[in-house]
């Protein structure tokens, strides 16, 4: 949770105003958590609906805590699920509007269906599940799509015939890839990359998944999360530069 700046006590639009943020405000609170951000990246997001800051009489923009706080969950739902704009909006939106999103918010905590104790999203994926046909529906894909991305090994069912969050992250951004005329067969080689680097996750922390001691094996938990982001993170930066791009 980001720490923005609260007003002091009272009520009204007086306490109101003095909640609200610049947008060079803003970019410092951000900045912490996502040393990237730039102003251009901020208003883009808000250009494409993910965030609707007020607007002084002269037109300078003016955040919300609010505004803030779901600004870094669209900047975490990019960094840690790569997932497109559409979809991110709609999972916002569906939160905001009391619907269950497909997927757990970044943060968000779920109830465990065992003893009703709150679980964190990132440590109870099965809560994060979801059927064929809510996967189509978050991906905007059709049976046949589904099943090509299956024989290439890009989407897998679980035990159950459901679906985790990366399955749905994953084909949200192979149907992205696919309006660039990039098909699924020409994803072999980044999959089987991925897997390469998955073994090699698994090499590191597999000594400490076999330990005895169960806070050795939670922290080897901790330790292959935080080996896939920053795997995660070289590849990216290892494709923009060879492409000679750098990110917005």
């Amino acid at each position: 949770m980001l720490h923005t700046q609260r007003g002091g006590a009272g009520s009204g639009t007086a306490a109101a105003d003095h909640r609200l943020m610049s947008i060079g405000t803003v970019l410092n609170v951000l900045r912490d958590e996502f040393p990237e951000v730039t102003i251009s990246k901020i208003r883009f997001l808000e250009s494409e609906g993910l965030i609707e800051p007020q607007r002084t009489p002269s037109g300078y923009r003016k955040f919300s805590p609010e505004d803030v706080e779901r600004l870094a969950q669209v900047l975490r739902m990019q960094r840690d699920h790569y997932l497109p704009l559409k979809v991110i909006r709609e999972q916002l939106d569906a939160s905001q509007g009391g619907e269950a999103p497909a997927l757990p918010l970044p943060g968000q905590q779920t109830e465990s269906p065992a003893d009703g104790e709150p679980v964190d999203a990132d440590e109870e994926r099965t809560a994060a599940r979801l059927g064929r046909d809510a996967l189509l529906a978050a991906a905007e894909a059709d049976e046949r799509q589904l099943a090509e991305w299956e024989t290439y090994g890009l989407v897998t069912p679980q035990a159950d015939g459901s679906y985790d969050a990366d399955a749905v992250t994953v084909a949200a951004l192979v149907v992205e890839l696919g309006r660039f005329g990039i098909e699924p067969r020409h994803l072999r080689a980044m999959k089987a990359a991925a897997d390469r680097e998955a073994g090699l996750v698994d090499q590191v922390v597999a000594p400490l998944r076999r330990h005895r001691n169960p806070q050795t094996r939670t922290h080897a938990e901790a330790r292959t999360r935080e080996l896939a982001g920053l795997t995660g993170r070289l590849h990216a930066a290892l494709v923009h530069s060879a492409l000679g791009v750098r990110v917005r």
